[in-house]
């Protein structure tokens, strides 16, 4: 068992995602950074969708009252952790997460897993709607969470644990939309020069971004349609709100641009009054690079 004596600021528990309900309004939910989710569960030997505790901003303080094999991946924390390899605990044992320091979430993975209901075939945390993970909900001080014994492999160990440290620089690459076109050229330019700021009012629903205004060139309002995760809308007081896991299902503003699944995990990694642009790319271009992000991943183990 893994007693939590501090919750951090927002800690819950997250797998990949429950995709396939939209229809019914229930968002995909799950990891913010599904990269380094992954990672760290892949590290420990479990399938790469076994629940894990995701962190975000300042981490919670847990006892781990048997012994365990964890790891720990995503940002950087105040308690020199050490990232991106598997590490065995001992029953008793103290772990103090602290604050997060290179980026937004960091993420534990316990070999077997986090042993909480599965609601709509996902173990993920959906806040909104209270299901899933534990009770449906941030834990808090003096909850318990059961180690699992989901169906494991060998432990794992990376060729360079440094590289995957390192934050990926430059503009975060994105895609037209269905809407792009409702913009005028000078503004699409405007778009990807403007620097952004992340908003504190920022969440797991939406982070939402403050900059140069960029205006919707409106030839009639927009029917309420279905959203994409990484949808860069525009509302009425011009500022961009890019849809993430938690999103809404549909929405009537206008898309400007689609953050591409590549750098999903590095918007995951913003937080609050970091700066941002925006780089336009083709579709092949931006399968290309998810294709060059999950072959580095199958190669990144020895």
């Amino acid at each position: 068992m893994i007693r939590v004596l501090k919750p951090g600021l927002l800690t819950t528990v997250q797998d990949l995602g429950r995709p396939l309900y939209a229809h019914l309004g229930v968002s995909p939910s799950g990891a913010a950074d599904r990269h380094s989710l992954r990672l760290a569960n892949l590290l420990v030997g479990n399938p790469e969708n076994t629940p894990a505790i995701e962190c975000t901003l300042l981490g919670p303080v847990l006892q781990f009252e048997s012994k365990a094999t964890i790891a720990v991946t995503g940002s950087t924390t105040s308690t020199q952790l050490p990232l991106n390899q598997s590490v065995e605990v001992s029953s008793g044992l103290r772990l103090e997460v602290g604050s997060l320091l290179s980026g937004a979430r960091t993420y534990i993975a316990v070999r077997g897993g986090i042993d909480v209901p599965r609601v709509m075939n996902s173990a993920s945390t959906l806040l909104s709607a209270g299901i899933g993970g534990f009770q449906g909900r941030n834990l808090r001080a003096a909850d318990v969470l059961q180690i699992g014994d989901c169906q494991t492999v060998a432990t794992r160990r990376l060729v360079n644990r440094t590289e995957f440290a390192k934050p990926i620089e430059g503009p975060v690459r994105v895609t037209e939309t269905t809407q792009s076109d409702w913009f005028s050229a000078p503004t699409l330019l405007q778009f990807q020069s403007s620097i952004f700021r992340v908003s504190d009012e920022s969440n797991r629903s939406g982070i939402r971004l403050q900059g140069d205004p960029v205006l919707a060139d409106r030839r009639s309002e927009l029917l309420t349609e279905g959203v994409s995760l990484g949808g860069l809308r525009v509302p009425y007081d011009e500022q961009p709100i890019i849809l993430f896991v938690d999103q809404q299902t549909t929405g009537g503003y206008p898309k400007i641009a689609n953050i591409i699944a590549a750098d999903l995990a590095r918007v995951a990694q913003l937080r609050p009054r970091d700066q941002v642009k925006f780089q336009f790319v083709t579709f092949a271009e931006a399968v290309y690079l998810l294709r060059q992000q999950e072959q580095a991943l199958r190669e990144a183990f020895e």
